[in-house]
């Protein structure tokens, strides 16, 4: 306690204005200093408040309960752990709780709240450690810190088990706590098991956290069957299962309950919205996502959701959507510049001053000045995006040497990215050395496989390419099909290399041979140089007929309105014969071709392609 400014005087003289003080305010309750504090515990500012706990104990005052708890939450929204810590051992020194909380959980509890929303844990469980009377919300409190915690989640467990041996039963917010700790599925199975012998598995939010733990296990067959089995859903369901949906790759099935939750009658929030458009982007589904930047109009401010739908324009290669919308977008964040320069990047519209050939040196000059002059540390994606750059110029030594120079350890994006420079100038015995450094630290990668033996293949060195096949059979690598989709009236149409298994796979044939009918005239010749097997020249032009994105084009051609792009995802590099037919086809038919492949897009127009034919 502060020695009060009186302690030289005689005690007698000391006495009478305590007496005094007292008959003046005989309901402590109306004591100016605590009506003051009180006043300040709701409405701040923090430091006023804090400045009055000493003046508070010399004067023998005690704040309620409730007053105190105040001051917690107000200390967590403006304030620090050293202010937290003061409250509570202004707590303490006051007497709130007794011995030292016992009559006061409610204090207590907020107290462990702070703590734990402070991310000192091992403060929190002390202070839950020592309280002698816990209920519901003390336990629920700690095993949700644990839960939210990197690597803590199994304490979570260990603090819900203890829980039910005290005699303590768990409430919605305990279960929907820890159901985020489940790591396992026999974890997530038992724990869903306790939750419907409590009967809680009703619970809106309950049943929200078991769709997105099983969502986050990978099982969305799971999830889908918990949100099936509910009798009535609210908005917060309905986001859970559809950011579920989209998390977990399967955009189709986050788009079509977007549809049935619309159906239903409910209104989208910003959270629906942003999982739906990163649906869209997965998905390339440019037509759903237009209709969702409706919904998105009236959340002006809202920068996360306006991030998504920037990305997904750029992703969708949608580039003078994006542009317009990020014109008019009412801030910016870093995410947004970055979002935009990627996207230009990645359809072709990199500022001239960037072209490889004319720039390298100046961008080398500029990321070793970034920290000398300004003070920024380059990161990875800076020191990746020059090894590219070098590789797109064809100065592979200069590459390698860069990446020897760095002040880290390359990592397999810095030797990927080299890998696929050195396959496109053909420089086969550094593409081998690149793939090992990947594999060194990757060992099942199987795209480091693949572009070895592709390059191998390029040379026609087909025993070396035999040896890295042979080499991911004994790994048990496969390697993907190739896989292209283009989106139609809100529906997706798949299509697989070689595979003619498509409702409408009569019509594509006969468009198939018309456009290579008319692209032969502007020059096509199919290039079985692609094909990486060593097969007769007849087997591999058959192949590269009925390539993935092939059928797709010609699926385009024959569905897409006049003035309108075809619009194509794929799953796998764009291979050189289907990147000059897609060139040919949009200068004979005078239809704009957008391929998105893993790499980059590829917009096709007048016979030219955006990535400049590096990819």
């Amino acid at each position: 306690m502060k020695p009060s400014m009186f302690e030289h005087l005689p005690i007698k003289r000391l006495a009478a204005p305590r007496r005094s003080c007292r008959c003046l305010h005989s309901d402590p309750h109306t004591h100016p200093l605590l009506i003051a504090f009180s006043r300040l515990c709701v409405d701040g500012p923090l430091r006023a408040a804090l400045a009055l706990l000493p003046d508070l104990a010399a004067a023998g005052l005690r704040a309620d309960p409730v007053t105190v708890c105040r001051l917690i939450k107000l200390c967590v929204r403006h304030g620090t752990a050293s202010d937290g810590r003061l409250i509570h051992r202004h707590v303490f020194d006051s007497g709130h709780g007794g011995a030292p909380f016992g009559s006061s959980l409610f204090v207590s509890n907020s107290l462990v709240s702070m703590y734990a929303k402070f991310g000192l844990l091992d403060d929190a469980l002390r202070l839950f450690d020592g309280m002698p009377q816990k209920n519901v919300v003390s336990w629920t409190t700690v095993v949700a810190a644990m839960a939210n915690a990197g690597g803590r989640k199994e304490e979570a467990l260990r603090f819900l088990v203890a829980m039910l041996r005290e005699g303590v039963a768990p409430n919605m917010y305990t279960f929907s706590s820890v159901l985020g700790a489940c790591s396992t599925p026999g974890v997530l199975a038992a724990l869903h098991g306790s939750i419907a012998k409590v009967g809680l598995e009703s619970d809106v939010f309950v049943r929200s956290s078991l769709i997105d733990a099983y969502m986050k296990l990978g099982d969305v067959d799971g999830g889908r069957r918990v949100f099936d089995e509910m009798v009535t859903c609210d908005l917060i369901v309905w986001n859970s299962i559809i950011a579920g949906f989209a998390q977990s790759g399967d955009g189709v099935g986050a788009i079509e309950l977007f549809m049935r939750m619309k159906e239903a009658g409910f209104l989208s929030n910003q959270g629906t919205l942003t999982s739906v458009l990163r649906a869209c982007t997965g998905m390339v589904m440019l037509e759903v996502g237009r209709q969702v930047h409706a919904h998105v109009v009236k959340y002006d401010e809202h920068l996360i959701l306006h991030n998504a739908l920037l990305d997904m324009y750029c992703k969708c290669g949608s580039l003078q959507d994006a542009d317009a919308l990020f014109n008019r977008m009412c801030q910016r964040d870093v995410i947004s510049w970055s979002t935009m320069i990627s996207g230009l990047a990645q359809n072709g519209r990199s500022i001239e001053a960037l072209k490889p050939r004319r720039s390298c040196g100046r961008w080398l000059v500029l990321l070793r000045s970034m920290e000398k002059l300004f003070g920024i540390q380059p990161e990875r994606e800076h020191y990746n995006c020059m090894v590219d750059l070098l590789g797109r110029a064809g100065k592979l030594d200069e590459a390698v040497k860069f990446i020897h120079d760095m002040n880290f350890q390359p990592d397999s994006v810095i030797w990927r990215t080299l890998l696929g420079a050195c396959r496109m100038h053909k420089k086969v015995n550094l593409a081998a050395h690149a793939a090992k450094e990947i594999l060194k630290l990757e060992p099942d990668d199987q795209g480091a496989h693949i572009l070895l033996s592709n390059t191998y293949a390029d040379l026609r060195q087909w025993a070396d390419a035999e040896k890295s096949w042979k080499v991911m059979r004994d790994r048990g690598v496969k390697k993907e099909p190739g896989r292209s989709w283009i989106e139609l009236c809100k529906q997706v149409h798949l299509f697989i290399a070689g595979d003619l298994s498509h409702p409408y796979s009569e019509g594509i044939i006969q468009e198939l041979s018309r456009l290579f009918c008319r692209v032969t005239n502007f020059g096509y010749a199919p290039q079985t140089e692609f094909v990486l097997q060593d097969l007769a020249s007849e087997q591999k032009e058959d192949l590269l007929k009925y390539h993935s994105e092939k059928l797709a084009i010609a699926f385009g051609m024959m569905n897409v309105m006049e003035g309108r792009p075809i619009r194509i995802m794929k799953n796998l590099r764009i291979c050189g014969d289907c990147h000059t037919f897609a060139k040919l086809v949009s200068k004979s038919e005078g239809k704009v071709i957008i391929i998105r492949d893993p790499v980059r897009f590829h917009h096709f127009q007048d016979g030219v392609c955006s990535c400049g034919d590096y990819w």
